[in-house]
C-alpha cells in the first residue's frame, strides 16, 4: 500500500525571533515550497497527522525559510526543530514516467533474474552519481544496488516488486 504523505523537508532550526522556522528540502525542486498552503509535521517521518497551515514561503541564502500560523515568536520555532514536513499525496508533484518517490521504492522485494528473491528495499540514498538501493537480507550484509534503469530494469509498485539484473560480481562482494 502506498504512503498517503510524501516526505519534502525537515525543520533544522528556528530563524530570527519572529517565528520563522529554517527547513532542510528533502525534495529535487525546493521551489516547490513556495506554493504551499499547509503542510504536515510530525516527528515522526512515517506518520503524519498534524496538519498547520503555512503563513509565509521565502528563500533566504539557499535557505528555506517558512513561518507557520500561530507560531508568532522564536520559542515556538524552536518547539518545531527536528520535526518533518510532508503533504498529501494528491498535492505532491506528479512525477515522469519510470521516476518513483523513495517511501514508494521501501518496503518493496528485490527479485534479481538470476539469483532470485534478494530481499527487501529499506533505504534509497543519492551518492550524488546515481541513487542506489539498500537490501536487507536475512542474517546477511545489505545489498547495495544502483538504482538505474540497466539494473533495475521494472519497478512495479502496485505488485510490490524490483526487477534487476545484476551486474557482474556486485553479489560476490557481499557475500
Amino acid at each position: 500500500m502506498k504512503n498517503d504523505k510524501i516526505l519534502i523537508g525537515k525543520i533544522t532550526s528556528a530563524h530570527g525571533i519572529k517565528g520563522e522556522v529554517k527547513v532542510f528540502p528533502i525534495t529535487d525542486d525546493p521551489k516547490r515550497f513556495k506554493g504551499l498552503g499547509s503542510c504536515f509535521i510530525s516527528k515522526d517521518p512515517k506518520s503524519f497527522s498534524t496538519c498547520e497551515k503555512i503563513h509565509s514561503v521565502r528563500f533566504d541564502r539557499g535557505n528555506i525559510l517558512i513561518s507557520f500560523e500561530g507560531v508568532e515568536d522564536r520559542d515556538k520555532a524552536l518547539a518545531l526543530k527536528g520535526n518533518y514536513i510532508a503533504v498529501g499525496r494528491e498535492e505532491a508533484v506528479k512525477l515522469p514516467e519510470d521516476r518513483f518517490f523513495i517511501v514508494d521504492l521501501i518496503g518493496l522485494n528485490v527479485i534479481d533474474d538470476d539469483l532470485g528473491d534478494l530481499g527487501t528495499c529499506n533505504d534509497v540514498y543519492e551518492t550524488g552519481a546515481n541513487f542506489v538501493l539498500s537490501v536487507k537480507r536475512k542474517g546477511k550484509k545489505d545489498l547495495q544496488i544502483p538504482f538505474l534503469k540497466a539494473v533495475c530494469y521494472d519497478v512495479d509498485t502496485d505488485a510490490g516488486i524490483i526487477r534487476t539484473r545484476l551486474p557482474d560480481g556486485l553479489y560476490d562482494i557481499y557475500e
